[in-house]
């Protein structure tokens, strides 16, 4: 019984620290995560989900909320309930964006849009993350990882910039916290991934009496 007990006692050890040491070996690494993420993206045809979308700062906290529609080559929607009837398209060579009550929307060409502090390159697939983002790390969160760095030349104007992930490499949610302390975070929920959008989902009609005039990137 006496050379029982070491061997029970070894045999509880190992049952506790197994699960454990198993889990921690199946964590990607920083740059195996980055990669898996531009890979889901770059094969990603279409994607639908529910959006909210945070800013805090300079004395201002704003949520916004609605349904984003994604379409390759380059086609985003993003149709706002909350304020209702604001709206963002991407048809692949411009952008426009208009909320009600304005007598105009604005139109930036697609190629002013390649900016990591919005979601729309991560989404479109139009990133290398761990070439993108230095000093790149990784950190476990509930449900999967958060991948943060600073962007690459833009140290003066982005502090950090978070992708929470699940283990699929799906991003779940985006936080850019600025210079100057300001942060804005994009969750995504109800995410639906290669299911077609009809053409007319990123097409914009302006409502009477409003014009389309050229304005500057939306950030």
């Amino acid at each position: 019984m006496r050379k029982l007990l070491p061997l029970l006692a070894t045999a509880a050890i190992f049952t506790v620290l197994a699960p454990a040491a198993l889990a921690a070996s199946q964590v990607p690494s920083a740059t195996s995560l980055a990669n898996r993420v531009d890979a889901h993206y770059n094969h990603l045809r279409s994607l639908t989900a529910r959006f909210t979308e945070r800013y805090r700062g300079m004395g201002i906290d704003r949520s916004e909320s609605g349904t984003l529609t994604l379409s390759k080559p380059g086609r985003m929607r993003w149709a706002y309930d909350a304020p209702s009837g604001k709206i963002f398209v991407l048809n692949g060579k411009f952008a426009i964006s208009y909320t009600p009550g304005d007598a105009q929307a604005e139109r930036t060409p697609a190629k002013d849009l390649d900016d990591l502090r919005s979601p729309l390159r991560f989404l479109l697939g139009h990133t290398k993350i761990a070439k993108d983002l230095q000093g790149l790390t990784l950190t476990l969160v509930q449900g999967g990882y958060t991948l943060s760095g600073v962007p690459r030349g833009m140290q003066k104007t982005v502090q950090s910039i978070g992708i929470t992930v699940n283990a699929q490499g799906q991003i779940q949610a985006l936080r850019i916290v600025d210079a100057d302390g300001a942060e804005t975070t994009f969750t995504f929920t109800d995410i639906r991934e290669n299911v077609l959008a009809p053409e007319s989902d990123f097409n914009f009609t302006p409502p009477p009496g409003v014009t389309v005039i050229d304005g500057a990137a939306p950030i």
